[in-house]
Formats: C-alpha cells, structure tokens, sequence
C-alpha cells in the first residue's frame, strides 16, 4: 500500500549498483498518512502473549494485566451508563466521564512499551479502521497534512489512538496535542501512550514549563500512568554490536544486496533536511538494507532530531545498517547526551545498535 513516489524508488533496467536514498524524494498524500496509523511491520504479529516479561521486574507482567483489562474494557458500555452506544464509540457526544481516559506506559529504553502497545491495538475489539496507531511525530505531521479540525473529525471516529515515542518537544506542540487529546477525550475516543518520561513531567529541560504548566498537567490528568521496569531488552544477553566496517566492505555489500542503498553519511544527513519527517517512511520503501559509508558525529541538534526519526523508521520496518566510519554509540555529543533531548539520542543509539546487529550477515558480502 504505497502511492508515494520517491525518485529513483525502482532501479532502472538493466542498473546493477545499489540505490541511493539521496536520489529520493517521496511525495505522500495524506490519505497514506491515515491509512497508515497502523503498527509497523516490526509489530505485526506482536500481542500480549509473545511478551516475554522479565521475572525480576515484576512491572513488566502487571503492565500486560493493566492493558489487557483496557482492552477488555473498550468493548464495554459507555462509562455514562446510558447504553446508547459503546464506550468509546463517537457518533453521539454524550459527555465524557470523569478520570483518565487512557493509559500511559512509562519505562526506559527496550522494556518493551512499544510491543505492549501494539499488543493493545491488535487485543482492541475494534475493526482496523476504528483505531490508529502511531508515533508523537506522525501525530503531529498528520495535524500539519489535514489541518487541526480535520484531525480532529477523522480521529473521533476511532475508538482507540496509541501514540508511541509521546515526547513534547516545544511550546507549540505542548499546546497542539493537548488540545488535540481534550477534542478526542471529548469524542470518547479512548488514548493509549508510550514514553520515557512520565506524562507529568513531559517537557521538562526543553522549555519554560512553568509557562505551559496548565497544559502538561492537563495531559496528564488523561492518562494512568502504568510504570515498566527493566533493562533494553535489544542488547539483554546479546554480543556486542558489531564494530564498524571499512568503506570497501560497506560497498561490496551493498552491490551484493539486492534493494540496498549506499549512501555516503554526511551527504544523508544533508539529504533528510530536504524532506519533511512525515516522509521519512516513504523514504525507504522497497529498501532491504541501508548502508552507509563515512558515520561520524551529528554537527547540530536540529540534524541530530532528524536522524533519530529516521532511525525509528528503519527500525520500525527492521531494514539492517551496515556501516563504516564511527560506532554509533558515538553519533551524538557528550552536550547532546545531557540536554533535553536525551531520550531520543538514546533511543536511537539502541535502535540503531540493534540494526547493526541485523546487519552482521551482510557483511559476508563484503
């Protein structure tokens, strides 16, 4: 289900070399945005049973208790008491009942939120059509594609939004998605949410809060916070990544690899602030490894926020990395790593770390 276009998205006949992601330039409609609001292919197949909890972090099964009873609950009667229509149904506006509305799920990096998540959309007695599912960014592109009203209009007719990866990363998105989730709790459209940080205390470190205080708190006040212990399941046991590989091996395998792009990194860096976040899925489609010559440390924040999208987005497809230059545990600066943007760089560090992983056989080719 594409109907972006991405130059040079179908290598020409008779072409034998690896495509570029550079010679891309996707154009989504904002249809597909809708239409994707659907776990990523990574989360298919993932429900509550194929968590694995942790028996030392006993969070990690009464977080699958919590949402499974959610679950169980959004095939229930509305909250009123009326019987007029289910739950979480939005055709009638009868008013909504006091208390969170939704859950939200807080834990550190690879504890496996984003897998409860899905699990919660797929156990959610509701045809795909009447649930979405997506990240805090594709949230707010889908906002920035159809505008604030139509948002608001195609979402209440769901009965579930998950959100995953719920960061607020400036005032304007403060106010947006507050608004926003005030419209659907309204509607009675149930919220599921993932995050590092506690939905209170989102924010914090990035902005003046205080001047935002109402609205953080008011975000808060719909959602259960459900904590979720543990360690990033991505790396428990597993060898360490593997080391980069030289510029001639990243080559050869991308040759070898039919569907894969060879990019050099720091033109890639400059290629993604030509093309909006919202089409950085679009961006890799059709692509079965990425591989990159020449990594080294992000210049700037504003290149570093685009690269961590992007990792998410491979990440969520499982398309492997293969690259030369610095480790990627060495992509953000030691200022970076302590500012407010921490969460992401670190998450991204894992993700990446972990489609490293995945490459390793790829480097046979080389």
């Amino acid at each position: 289900m594409s109907s972006s276009t991405p130059d040079a998205a179908v290598r020409p006949a008779g072409e034998t070399g690896p495509r570029s992601l550079c010679a891309r330039h996707p154009q989504v409609p904002a249809e597909r945005l809708v239409a994707e609001m659907v776990p990523p292919p990574r989360f298919d197949s993932v429900r509550f049973g194929t968590y694995l909890p942790d028996p030392a972090q006993p969070s990690q099964t009464e977080a699958v208790e919590v949402l499974e009873g959610f679950a169980r609950g959004l095939g229930g009667a509305h909250a009123s008491g009326s019987g007029r229509r289910r739950w979480f149904g939005a055709r009638t506006r009868t008013p909504a009942p006091a208390g969170p509305r939704g859950v939200y799920l807080d834990g550190g990096y690879g504890v496996g939120k984003t897998h409860l998540l899905a699990s919660l959309w797929h156990a959610a007695p509701a045809a795909p059509e009447q649930k979405a599912f997506g990240t805090f960014v594709e949230l707010t592109n889908l906002v920035g594609a159809l505008g604030f009203q139509q948002t608001v209009r195609t979402l209440s007719t769901h009965r579930l939004l998950c959100i995953d990866e719920f960061e607020l990363d400036d005032p304007g998105d403060t106010v947006l998605v507050s608004t926003l989730l005030g419209k659907l709790v309204e509607a009675g459209v149930a919220l599921a949410a993932t995050s590092n940080t506690l939905p209170g205390k989102l924010g914090e470190g990035r902005f003046a809060a205080v001047d935002f205080l109402r609205e953080i708190q008011g975000l808060s006040a719909h959602f259960r916070a459900v904590r979720i212990d543990g360690e990033d399941y991505r790396h428990r046991g597993l060898p360490e990544a593997p080391a980069p590989y030289s510029d001639e091996q990243v080559t050869q395998a991308a040759y070898a690899v039919p569907g894969a792009c060879l990019d050099d990194f720091p033109h890639l860096l400059e290629h993604l602030s030509t093309v909006h976040p919202s089409r950085y899925g679009a961006l890799t489609d059709s692509v079965t490894a990425v591989c990159l010559t020449g990594v080294a440390p992000v210049p700037d924040q504003s290149t570093a926020l685009r690269l961590v999208v992007l990792a998410d987005r491979l990440y969520d497809r499982e398309v492997p990395v293969l690259a030369s230059g610095v480790p990627f545990d060495r992509l953000f600066s030691e200022e970076m790593l302590a500012g407010g943007y921490r969460k992401k760089y670190f998450r991204a560090i894992s993700r990446l770390t972990a489609l490293a992983r995945d490459a390793k056989p790829l480097a046979r080719h080389g």
